[in-house]
């Protein structure tokens, strides 16, 4: 086995033949299983570990805080070389194959090779440096938890729309500010063509920089020729976190804040960074300026201390994926930006598929990721980067997909009219490998790069799906092919190992519902706005979607309550430690799918 090992990678490629020799004869193997502890905190360490297989998580000695993730050719630990003991905990996530390099070749090397040393001194000090970081991070719920209020938010400046711009700016300039809303008139073009917009739009300095500057415009422009309409809101009152979270999407500063359709102040990420200064980071922000995958990993790391923050506060689980769902979009986005030039950025676009395509990711799950690429894009590298940027995310702690369903995989990295092309082989064949293929493209949501090359792709596969009742039936059958876990009197059934909530329950509303969806050729992605769309459509009756909604909601959170309190990331559900309610909700809750299993079958003509 110790032949196989890279010594073309750095730092090893700085060491000279005899070196190289010595260290190749003196390298063994360990096998470690998922939970393994690889490196216990306080005790010495003998080896530097350099993976093989599998990945490991490196946590606190408190197992509250986790600061890295390995894969395959990483290292670690080599600051425990250097003292007494290991400071952290390396845990197996998965059955794990190492290289030990014995401690005392290891030091050896380095005090003989300045080059070799030079390189774990530079890594050492960086490392270091992010990681007291990370232990500085306080809890983001008392930030997330707050509500938009006037404590917070300044009051609006509103500007009517007939004045010029010359006089906006010595109007911001007096008053101190960067940005004023506009009232528009009812007849304003732009409120007529979306009237259920606020009927206000925003002027800031670049605004008006720009419009003189770049395009000309004359002193005594009136305001509300440039400024920008709609304006994305939020409510007086509403949590600060959904306000983080439509800053994130949208990558704005400011956001207009109402009370109902009157426009009562503007929130910036200046005031928000200010009322609550004691924080040394905030988790997006984090994110946006990292310049590293380490410092990403710090920033990625603690998304599970603040799903823990947040369920135990009480806030709603629907809120928490679409929370989570934000962040982890940056981080992939993050990723992809730190992993592929520049230059190609605007000629591929990466797509998330399955739960993080719908949104509904809380926990990171496996990677499911695909590529598009612009059409007649030359590019050499594309192998070789996609498998980078899988060892990127699998660091982040995305691991990586059993069904291989990621770009590292050429099946799902492909031109748009490749695309188009393979989707229309998919559905002509319809088998059960080709309808599993299909369902993942159809949960398809863009992170990064140039994201207009998915909206095609999608167009295309609900135009072959549509009105497709053969194909649909075909398409449907496997959310119809988990029994739902009752017993012959209607009380819930688990074995010696749980209940999968994932096959019992999840699975059959989310997937009979992406039928649904492309059989009306919907746009949506998430589970819950498709259930709301099919009722808009009258193809669900309302008390139907609710009783839906309302399941997939107690199954995503009891599946999350349990693996948090249980430290796994299994689809499993103990009902020991449900109480009578929550199993009571839960028998409720599969006799709702099961219900819904036979309108299915009736509706598309599904027999067993």
């Amino acid at each position: 086995m110790p032949d196989k090992f890279n010594m073309q990678s750095p730092p090893f490629d700085r060491l000279s033949e005899g070196q190289q020799a010595l260290l190749r004869s003196s390298l063994d193997v360990a096998y470690y299983r998922t939970r393994d502890i690889v490196l216990p905190a306080g005790q010495p360490s003998d080896y530097l570990h350099i993976l093989i297989k599998g990945a490991v998580e490196e946590r606190s000695a408190d197992h509250q805080e986790v600061f890295a993730h390995y894969a395959n050719d990483d290292m670690f630990d080599v600051r425990a070389l250097f003292e007494a003991t290991v400071r952290h905990h390396y845990v197996a996530l998965e059955d794990t194959l190492s290289y030990l390099l014995p401690k005392a070749l290891f030091l050896e090397l380095y005090n003989e090779n300045g080059q070799f040393a030079a390189y774990f001194d530079n890594n050492l000090a960086k490392r270091q440096e992010l990681i007291e970081a990370a232990q500085q991070q306080q809890n983001l719920a008392e930030f997330i938890l707050t509500k938009v209020d006037k404590a917070i938010y300044h009051p609006a400046m509103i500007l009517p729309p007939e004045m010029p711009i010359n006089q906006v700016t010595k109007t911001l300039k007096e008053n101190g500010i960067d940005a004023a809303l506009v009232k528009l008139h009812d007849d304003d073009p732009r409120c007529l063509k979306q009237p259920s917009a606020h009927p206000y739009a925003i002027v800031t300095r670049t605004n008006m920089l720009h419009s003189v500057m770049l395009e000309d415009k004359p002193l005594d422009t009136p305001v509300g020729e440039i400024a920008t309409f709609p304006v994305c809101h939020v409510d007086n009152g509403d949590f600060l976190f959904n306000a983080m979270i439509t800053m994130t999407r949208n990558r704005m500063k400011r956001l207009m804040v109402c009370d109902g359709h009157q426009a009562v102040g503007m929130l910036d990420m200046t005031q928000i960074l200010s009322a609550f200064s004691t924080h040394s980071h905030v988790l997006t922000l984090s994110i946006a300026r990292a310049s590293s995958v380490e410092e990403l990993a710090l920033a990625s790391n603690k998304q599970r201390q603040l799903v823990e923050s947040l369920l135990k506060n009480g806030i709603r689980t629907r809120f928490i994926m679409e929370l989570i769902s934000a962040v982890n979009e940056q981080i992939i986005e993050k990723a992809f930006e730190l992993v592929v030039p520049p230059a190609l950025h605007d000629h591929c676009c990466l797509i998330v598929l399955g739960s993080e395509g719908r949104g509904e990711q809380i926990l990171k799950t496996d990677q499911d990721n695909a590529l598009i690429l612009k059409d007649g894009l030359e590019w050499q590298l594309c192998s070789e980067v996609m498998q980078q940027l899988t060892h990127t995310l699998q660091q982040l702690g995305y691991p990586l997909c059993p069904g291989n369903v990621m770009v590292n995989n050429p099946k799902w990295v492909r031109s748009q009219t490749q695309w188009k092309k393979t989707l229309a082989d998919w559905v002509k064949a319809a088998k059960s490998e080709q309808v599993m293929d299909i369902a993942i493209m159809a949960d398809a949501h863009a992170v990064a790069g140039n994201k207009s090359l998915l909206a095609p792709v999608k167009a295309h596969l609900c135009q072959l799906m549509a009105d497709q009742e053969l194909i649909l039936t075909e398409f449907t059958r496997p959310a119809l092919s988990f029994s739902v876990p009752l017993t012959l009197f209607g009380n819930v059934k688990a074995d010696k190992s749980g209940l999968d909530i994932k096959q019992g329950g999840i699975f059959p509303i989310v997937h009979g519902i992406r039928a649904l969806t492309l059989e009306y050729a919907l746009s949506e992605n998430n589970t819950f706005d498709r259930i709301e769309a099919l009722v808009k459509r009258k193809v669900l009756e309302q008390t139907t979607a609710d009783n839906l909604s309302e399941a997939l909601k107690l199954f995503f959170k009891l599946r999350l309550a349990q693996q948090l309190s249980e430290q796994h990331s299994n689809n499993k559900i103990s009902l020991k430690l449900l109480d009578r309610t929550e199993r009571d909700l839960l028998r409720h809750s599969l006799h709702v799918v099961k219900k819904f299993k036979q309108w299915l079958g009736y509706h598309y003509q599904i027999k067993d």
